[in-house]
């Protein structure tokens, strides 16, 4: 056992000091980063937004800067300085409120119109401040004040978030379905491509001399395993410090709270069984992958070792995409249990709540057994798979690795 780990630790050290690890892992961070650079400094100055407001009354000026949240600025409190703000570009504009026994008025002053938000903020305003003038002109008793204050009521009875549910459900099944999709092809190939530079040399003769071909597939498996992981222990601690950015950070933290059900839909959807299914699905294709490798007779033939693999991951995530918007079918109930198929198809019925959760620990039950199987196997063969050297093509390569025993 203590050569397997040994195969393994060396397998897992030369993966991890690759540039094609390293640039796998950074990828989504540098992406992530760039995107918070370029939103950043491609956003406005908050000031830049900001709306001055003049009034020969200061009571009203300071009752419209506290309830009228209006993005104001209180800096610029005359006309002649919100002017010359307004020229030098530091606001959007000035806002003039003037009143007398009879209305209320506001006059913007800018280069741009204001925005719709801000409009309908100011008109509120205006409507509450002038309902409370005319009251005062009418000198009316304290009752008819009072049923002058009804206002009417309006009240929404909506499904239970359904529109909400329905966005987390796609945008869940869409991070999973392309996230699966690249960890397999990209482990795919680093694996067949290793087991097939090392086919026919004469270093697997001397290797295996002093431990057992399974022994030495074993470690190679566990070594991608680790690797693999690892990737995915730094994606979540990176993911949640990137939430932790995204929730505090002036540029992402009003998206934030407008979606917070939605984020924490999707994150529930990701952390949970789900996650379980990519990794087994990895350590499957990871499996068939160095089968595939074996297979190969000449080292000049390592870049095509994965070309079935690539293509069956290619197959499932076809087939994934088409029944997005069907997870009660047939087709995907059926082969939600096959492997290779069940790792895109069981989470899209677990997210679409199509499929519960012993049903999925039956296809995850499958999925691992099946990975066992193929091990034991393969790790039987191994030995006989790496020596062979005759030319027969990758047809007739297969057909005699499984005739070996």
């Amino acid at each position: 056992m203590n050569k397997t780990w040994i195969v393994t630790w060396e397998t897992y050290l030369r993966q991890i000091k690759s540039w094609s690890f390293l640039s796998l892992v950074l990828m989504p961070f540098l992406f992530v980063g760039l995107t918070f650079g370029i939103s950043y400094f491609a956003a406005p100055n908050q000031s830049e937004n900001d709306i001055a407001v003049v009034s020969s009354t200061p009571q009203l000026r300071q009752t419209f800067l506290k309830q009228s949240h209006v993005t104001t600025t209180n800096k610029y409190a005359t006309l002649k300085s919100a002017k010359a703000a307004t020229k030098r570009n530091d606001i959007a504009g000035y806002l003039i409120l003037t009143a007398n026994q009879q209305r209320v008025t506001a006059t913007f002053h800018g280069p741009s119109a204001v925005s719709s938000g801000d409009k309908a903020k100011i008109q509120q305003f205006l409507v509450a401040t002038q309902t409370q003038l005319n009251v005062q002109q009418a000198k009316l008793t304290t009752t008819q004040t009072m049923a002058l204050a009804v206002q009417p009521q309006f009240t929404q009875k909506l499904q239970k978030h359904a529109a909400s549910d329905k966005l987390a459900k796609m945008v869940s099944f869409y991070i999973i379905v392309f996230f699966v999709y690249l960890i397999l092809t990209t482990y795919s190939s680093i694996t067949a491509q290793e087991i097939a530079s090392e086919k026919g040399t004469k270093i697997m003769e001397v290797i295996f001399s002093s431990t057992t071909p399974r022994k030495y597939f074993n470690g190679k498996v566990y070594g991608v395993l680790l690797v693999i992981v690892t990737q995915l222990l730094v994606y979540l601690l990176g993911g949640f410090a990137a939430v932790q950015l995204a929730q505090h950070s002036s540029v992402t933290i009003d998206f934030w709270k407008q979606n917070t059900d939605l984020i924490n839909q999707v994150l529930h959807n990701l952390l949970s069984v789900n996650l379980l299914f990519a990794l087994l699905a990895v350590l499957l294709y990871t499996v068939v992958s160095a089968f595939c490798g074996a297979l190969v007779t000449r080292v000049e033939d390592a870049g095509k070792a994965a070309q079935p693999v690539v293509y069956l991951n290619l197959l499932t995530f076809v087939v994934a995409l088409a029944f997005q918007s069907s997870p009660t079918n047939t087709f995907v109930t059926i082969f939600s249990y096959v492997p290779f198929f069940s790792s895109y198809l069981m989470p899209l019925r677990l997210i679409n709540g199509a499929a519960t959760m012993p049903v999925a620990l039956i296809s995850l039950a499958i999925l691992l057994a099946t990975i066992v199987g193929s091990m034991l196997y393969i790790g039987r063969i191994y030995g006989g798979l790496m020596l062979q050297t005759d030319e027969l093509g990758f047809w007739g390569n297969l057909k005699r690795g499984l005739s070996l025993k």
